[in-house]
């Protein structure tokens, strides 16, 4: 328990200091292809998201999606993608094939499906080649370009917030 806290703290201090040399970058086609990183500890959920961006006009074949999970258990089988906290190492670096492969797909937009800090999804947050990022305001601000201000469970309220603000900018 101790060590996974030291871990954790470790891994945030290496984040925070790379975090002074975030470039903004801008999105000038619509938004396609859409990368879902979620926190499955605080929302299971998973397929009513998806329902509600395929809904606001992303197609579902374009939407890729990893699910963070605090324990996995041995026998434990998963419709999606899932990682935890043993996949992390203390330098920060990610171990499973399909958790680097969804950093280096350029999306055209990331969204950050959790809203406490844990260091596995900030640096994924961190390092993704995604165009736009969009997660929950409870997150570090450096992180996202657009920050949705209410909590995980109300997955309609951040997909009617996120689609509304999109269109605004002209991203879809």
């Amino acid at each position: 328990m101790f060590i996974k806290y030291i871990k954790e703290l470790s891994v945030k201090k290496i984040l925070k200091s790379s975090l002074h040399n975030v470039t903004p970058s801008s999105l000038t086609t619509p938004i396609k292809t859409v990368g879902i990183l979620l926190d499955e500890s605080y929302f299971q959920e998973k397929e009513q998201l998806i329902k509600e961006i395929v809904a606001n006009g992303i197609q579902e074949n374009n939407i890729k999606m990893i699910v963070f999970k605090d324990k996995i258990k041995k026998n434990e089988i998963f419709t999606q993608p899932t990682f935890s906290n043993k996949n992390m190492s203390w330098k920060g670096d990610l171990s499973p094939d399909f958790v680097t492969e969804f950093i280096k797909t350029p999306f055209d937009m990331l969204i950050s499906y959790y809203d406490t800090e844990k260091a596995p999804l900030l640096l994924i947050t961190h390092h993704s080649k995604a165009l736009f990022k969009a997660g929950f305001s409870t997150v570090d601000k450096r992180l996202n370009h657009l920050m949705i201000n209410t909590n995980a469970e109300n997955y309609k309220v951040f997909a009617h917030e996120l689609f509304r603000y999109l269109k605004i900018l002209n991203k879809i």
